[in-house]
């Protein structure tokens, strides 16, 4: 607590764990026509699931302001061994945790907040769980991480907050990477809300180098990655507007999202920033039933063949399907998820 409490001060501490700024080499994308290794990896892994578990859980709601009481965030348990299980029992090679939502609520016990499990009904750091199971399971492991935050930046408006929060997003970053690396490597960063602020105020690139200057090969995307031509900034460009060599609006990055939008066909693959050319895949994000979080309201589910219907137009084109299964307040991912993603698993012939 006294390290938290000098961290959120800004008062220097000698300690283990606590971030120091390093100068590295400048690292970005290489200009490509074609998709890197890395980005193969990527396409080769298709199949995934989204996680989307924190405080919304409780409050039957998917978007929340960051006032929320964390004592309100009380899970029974964390079962992150039978998330992970389920993904794999689906055919699916990775798993995506929302880490902070828009609500700022952290799942770690970060330096940098109070806002977070520490203060909760569940200290769990639902972030090591998942890794660790991640590990013993063979899964690879994704982060979704919102950069708007209405708990420690609520106002969006007033660019001189800009610095601090920034500073507060790249030390959280570290903290993840702290995490995980012990167990498993994270092989994509996904983040969201950056149309909230002009993309010239987000501290992409320095997002981008604590990423790849410890994870090399884990690919970046930002929701809403394209612009237009004349206006980068502009939102939203949908799928079926995207053409080849349209600006990247979040430069540098890996991979293009605009959730829960399918891809374009024929879907453009190569898009621009300061005249050079790079090849981005498109990532779609579907929900099984009608909401993001767990919601007691949600009962309503798409049907096998819409799934598999999704699975066929989202995966071909060399472009990837995450589909969105959210634990319950037990800590547990819903029995009718676990079986039919079971069923669509025997459909598609993973």
């Amino acid at each position: 607590m006294i390290r938290k409490l000098c961290c959120l001060l800004g008062i220097p501490v000698l300690m283990a764990g606590c971030s120091v700024s390093k100068k590295t080499a400048s690292l970005a994308p290489v200009p490509s026509s074609v998709p890197n290794e890395a980005q193969k990896k990527q396409i080769e892994r298709k199949y995934g699931m989204f996680i989307h578990f924190g405080i919304n859980t409780f409050h039957d709601q998917e978007w929340t302001d960051g006032t929320l009481p964390p004592s309100s965030y009380k899970p029974t348990a964390i079962d992150a061994e039978q998330w992970v299980q389920t993904a794999k029992a689906a055919g699916m090679k990775y798993v995506i945790l929302v880490t902070k939502h828009h609500d700022g609520f952290c799942l770690w016990d970060s330096k940098y907040t109070t806002y977070d499990v520490a203060e909760s009904g569940n200290k769990t750091n639902v972030i090591e769980a998942l890794a660790k199971a991640c590990a013993k399971s063979g899964i690879r492991l994704g982060l979704y991480y919102s950069l708007w935050d209405r708990h420690h930046n609520d106002n969006v408006k007033d660019s001189t907050l800009d610095a601090a929060y920034n500073k507060l997003m790249t030390d959280q970053l570290a903290e993840l990477i702290d995490i995980t690396k012990k167990h498993t490597s994270i092989v994509e960063f996904w983040f969201d809300g950056g149309w909230t602020k002009p993309n010239h105020r987000w501290p992409v690139e320095a997002i981008y180098q604590t990423i790849k200057s410890r994870e090399p090969e884990c690919q970046v995307g930002i929701n809403w990655s394209i612009g237009a031509p004349g206006n980068p900034d502009q939102h939203m460009v949908l799928p079926t507007q995207q053409k080849e060599g349209y600006p990247i609006r979040y430069f540098p990055s890996d991979f293009r999202i605009g959730d829960p939008y399918l891809p374009a066909n024929p879907d453009p693959k190569v898009f621009s920033h300061d005249g050079k050319y790079y090849y981005m895949p498109w990532e779609s994000t579907v929900c099984m039933s009608g909401k993001w979080f767990y919601n007691t309201q949600d009962t309503k589910y798409k049907s096998l063949d819409q799934l598999e219907d999704l699975f066929k137009k989202t995966t071909t084109q060399d472009n990837i399907l995450i589909i969105n299964s959210p634990p319950s307040r037990e800590g547990k991912m819903r029995d009718k998820d676990v079986e039919m993603l079971s069923q669509l698993r025997e459909r598609l012939g993973l």
